[in-house]
């Protein structure tokens, strides 16, 4: 699940912690890394969870609402089609999602207020009036539904934003990505899988890991040669009196410019000054961009750049 877009995001947060927290060593910023980004993986757990969380607490609600004293016919017959719902039974059982959770100290069960303006929120919503209303259900429509609440209630929630951020500080920036891997999790769920369905793994290979590895300490090891370059290109200027982050931003991007020959140096370009534009200040792009791109001239033209 972890991706290089990732990967770069926290290796330029912990870059700029490792400069204003001194006294951390190189070694310790390399472990904050790693931890960030397991942190990261653990996140896209918890969000898997939830849909099974808020399912869960839809059925105590029909479960509630037939001991009412004076209950209604829908509370005596309830549709139960949304409780049912074929994908969410296979993602609550999911032998790793099971594992995980057995061993995790946050629970949904904890915000259950959460929860329950979740529901409110989805049961109000057309995609689950219409849902509800059809004739029978598919696997394949069962996690359609979910597949579009996800994108409709979870993706974009500043509740849910404020209640992770409570939660974890390693969460703050990194749900708008791992989200992205929750959805293509859901398309990638099969019935037949049942419950051993393979989810998303934490690193698609080692090249990942060693990436991180290798992209943390050049940042900070050739922290001096990657600045001279900048000074270089700063014309009345001094560096000191730069955005720190976009000095962190343009000292990473220095480092994968030139310890991986094979990320092309358009990619790299585009990556950083993406994280430029939300990391930084509002002209952070556009001057990360132009510095960067007077840089990577001249280190072709002294051939240190294909």
């Amino acid at each position: 699940m972890i991706n290089r877009v990732l990967i770069r995001l926290k290796v330029v947060q912990i870059v700029y912690a490792y400069y204003k927290n001194s006294g951390k060593s190189l070694k310790a910023a390399e472990d904050e890394v790693f931890f960030s980004l397991s942190k990261a993986y653990d996140l896209y757990l918890h969000l898997l969870s939830l849909m099974p969380a808020i399912t869960h607490y839809a059925a105590d609600r029909i479960a509630f609402n037939s001991t009412k004293l004076r209950p209604t016919e829908s509370d005596l017959n309830p549709n139960l089609k949304f409780v049912n719902n074929s994908f969410i039974a296979q993602l609550q059982v999911n032998e790793q999602l099971v594992k995980f959770m057995s061993k995790s100290k946050f629970n949904w069960v904890d915000h259950s207020d959460f929860l329950r303006r979740m529901l409110d929120k989805i049961e109000a919503s057309e995609v689950y009036k219409e849902y509800m209303l059809a004739e029978g259900a598919s696997y394949a429509e069962d996690r359609e539904l979910w597949r579009k609440l996800y994108k409709i209630f979870i993706f974009d929630n500043e509740e849910l934003d404020m209640l992770l951020e409570e939660v974890s500080l390693y969460w703050n920036d990194d749900k708008p990505i791992v989200d992205t891997f929750v959805l293509k999790t859901i398309k990638r769920f099969e019935e037949e899988n049942g419950a051993c369905q393979q989810l998303l793994p934490e690193y698609k290979d080692l090249d990942d890991m060693d990436y991180a590895r290798k992209l943390m300490r050049a940042t900070i090891v050739n922290a001096e040669e990657y600045r001279a370059l900048m000074s270089g290109s700063t014309k009345n200027w001094d560096i000191s009196r730069l955005a720190f982050m976009d000095v962190i931003i343009m000292q990473a991007a220095l480092a994968e410019m030139l310890t991986f020959d094979d990320i092309p140096t358009s990619v790299t370009l585009n990556e950083y000054v993406e994280i430029a534009k939300y990391y930084s200040t509002q002209k952070s792009s556009s001057f990360v961009n132009g510095m960067l791109d007077n840089i990577v001239k001249r280190l072709r033209e002294e051939g240190r750049l294909a």
